[in-house]
């Protein structure tokens, strides 16, 4: 697919993956480009001012995706920001925190529930409404590597990467065939915020096949391809080194 003629909107892209698939969709041509923050307005700005500097048009929008008035409007404000209907959609913002069955309460359960499950639903949803009856467009959902193996830690995050990767195939079918729906689930790419390259390697050791850590880059790579490759739909890539495997 030509990116040449979409504006897209990435949420949570202000930093880590999203930045990197915000740039990389830049290069691969997309002309304007709504990074989403929530609260990294500083990053934000940073980004908007990198992808200029690579020829695009950018725009920083913010909106706490956990609040439900603010997800519902998120779209129009996106397309009201960049002058142009929203055409590619990457639900990349999420909420990573850790927790067992025990130590799972109702407060972290729907924090992560609200912004990782049902933000990338409304957003799949308006985002179908609102495209042009002329035009295709391709959403891009970001996973994670632990949906292919059950584990008792971060659980509630587990269930919420669990259920997106089923809504990735539903939506699939539901909005084909204008547009297309597609997911990428990354591995060991980056430590998880607060921790350093130590707790990385420490992951890459114990279940990584490749014995290295992946980058965002790699991820962004991967998403590029999906954007692009116009007979995919309904596909999930695993960039984890081959952990989804052991």
């Amino acid at each position: 697919m030509n990116l040449n003629e979409h504006t897209a909107l990435i949420t949570g892209g202000a930093i880590r993956l999203g930045k990197a698939i915000a740039l990389e969709l830049t290069r691969a041509g997309v002309r304007r480009t709504v990074v989403h923050y929530a609260s990294s307005a500083g990053p934000a700005q940073e980004t908007v001012q990198e992808i200029r500097a690579l020829g695009g048009e950018a725009h920083a929008v913010q909106a706490d995706l956990t609040n439900l008035e603010a997800t519902q409007s998120l779209l129009p404000r996106a397309a009201e920001a960049a002058g142009a209907p929203i055409t590619l959609l990457v639900n990349s913002a999420a909420l990573f925190l850790s927790g067992r069955l025990d130590a799972t309460d109702a407060d972290m359960w729907d924090a992560q529930m609200a912004l990782n499950l049902r933000a990338p639903f409304l957003l799949s949803q308006r985002f179908a409404r609102d495209l042009p009856a002329d035009r295709e467009g391709c959403i891009l959902n970001l996973l994670d590597t632990r949906i292919f193996r059950p584990g008792e830690d971060h659980l509630a995050y587990r269930l919420t990467k669990a259920a997106l990767s089923d809504l990735t195939k539903n939506l699939a079918v539901a909005l084909a065939p204008r547009i297309r729906v597609n997911a990428v689930a990354p591995g060991a790419v980056l430590p998880p915020p607060g921790e350093g390259i130590e707790h990385l390697m420490g992951v890459v050791r114990e279940r990584v096949p490749l014995q290295r850590p992946g980058s965002a880059e790699a991820v962004a790579k991967a998403a590029r391809y999906l954007a692009e490759s116009e007979f995919l739909t309904g596909v999930i890539i695993p960039v984890d080194g081959g952990e989804a495997l052991v």
